[in-house]
């Protein structure tokens, strides 16, 4: 028992442990699974004659994409400084 544990510890050690796998299927698979079902849902809204509605929640879907986009990215420093750089100069 006190070599498997001992096998244990040292795979442990000598593998860090990544959140990337987990990273690339949410980006590869969930997102463009919640995007389609956005769409759906726009274009059943849409057929009920609700215009206004859907143009409200498509300029939403748009802001929460670019959040999205800045958050997969890793450029969420790059993009804060040249919004900083928008106000301050």
């Amino acid at each position: 028992m006190t070599s498997l544990y001992t096998s244990a510890v040292v795979l442990a050690q000598s593998q860090p442990i990544s959140s990337t796998p987990l990273q690339k299927f949410i980006t590869d698979n969930i997102v463009p699974l919640i995007l389609l079902v956005i769409a759906v849902i726009l274009l059943w809204i849409g057929g009920r004659g609700d215009n206004a509605g859907v143009a409200r929640r498509s300029i939403a879907l748009v802001v929460g994409l670019a959040v999205l986009g800045i958050a997969v990215s890793g450029k969420a420093g790059a993009v804060g400084q040249f919004l900083a750089s928008l106000i301050v100069g």
